[in-house]
């Protein structure tokens, strides 16, 4: 269950949805939508400046009346963020969503976006290394493993 970062990322891809800052908020939930995606990155000249997700979006914009197509993403977006590395594991990482109440991190290589990585892939490698513990146990027991 320690799987790292770097092999969800092997196993996802690396490819992140990015939106520069400037950027309107209606623009952004396109790019959003056309790439099915519930989180986008902000960046700037390929700095990572914030993320933008459906929650930002309905308690930025829709809870304060604001309008999508004259607010620029920047103004609206999480900019206190919480990144993972390539070596932080599975665990670590929902144990730092579950803290901070978000549902994607972005991953940072030497300071530079890497990916990201949402709850829903912590969750899959985390219960499929689980499925894998059971099977092996369900072997040992029923005499599967040489003694």
């Amino acid at each position: 269950m320690q799987t790292p970062v770097s092999s969800i990322l092997t196993r996802k891809g690396d490819w992140v949805v990015t939106i520069e800052p400037n950027a309107t908020v209606f623009d952004t939930i396109s790019r959003m939508v056309e790439h099915n995606v519930g989180a986008i990155c902000v960046t700037d000249h390929g700095s990572l400046r914030g993320i933008f997700t459906e929650r930002d979006y309905l308690r930025r914009i829709i809870l304060h009346g604001r309008a999508s197509k004259d607010t620029c993403v920047e103004e609206v977006m999480t900019k206190d963020l919480i990144c993972a590395t390539p070596e932080h594991t599975a665990k670590e990482c929902m144990a730092m969503m579950t803290e901070k109440k978000c549902r994607h991190l972005p991953v940072l290589r030497d300071g530079q976006l890497a990916g990201i990585i949402s709850l829903g892939d912590c969750v899959k490698v985390i219960l499929e290394a689980t499925e894998g513990h059971v099977r092996d146990l369900e072997n040992f027991i029923a005499g599967g493993y040489p003694g």
